[in-house]
């Protein structure tokens, strides 16, 4: 799993990264997503952001990327339990 996290102080870059970012994953919460985890993806999105948005960042500006292996433990709470779950729905 990766996870990004992002600060970013203008509007409209801030939500154009989080569109982009939504092509490879899904919000966890308001500036963090949780990406698929694949060595291509993770470089899709890395260079991506290196060649669109970094030179746009301005000094206040962070953007970490958390690249987590299958052994590290996470713990869910609320909500967020949901995720460890696969939800079937019949209508």
């Amino acid at each position: 799993m990766i996870i990004v996290s992002y600060d970013i102080s203008d509007d409209k870059l801030r939500t154009r990264f989080s569109k982009f970012l939504l092509k490879y994953g899904f919000r966890l919460q308001y500036s963090i997503f949780q990406i698929r985890n694949s060595k291509r993806i993770l470089s899709l999105v890395s260079s991506e952001i290196k060649n669109k948005f970094e030179k746009r960042f301005g000094q206040t500006d962070s953007v970490i990327i958390f690249n987590l292996s299958e052994q590290c433990k996470i713990t869910r709470y609320g909500y967020a339990k949901n995720d460890e779950e696969d939800l079937i729905i019949i209508d």
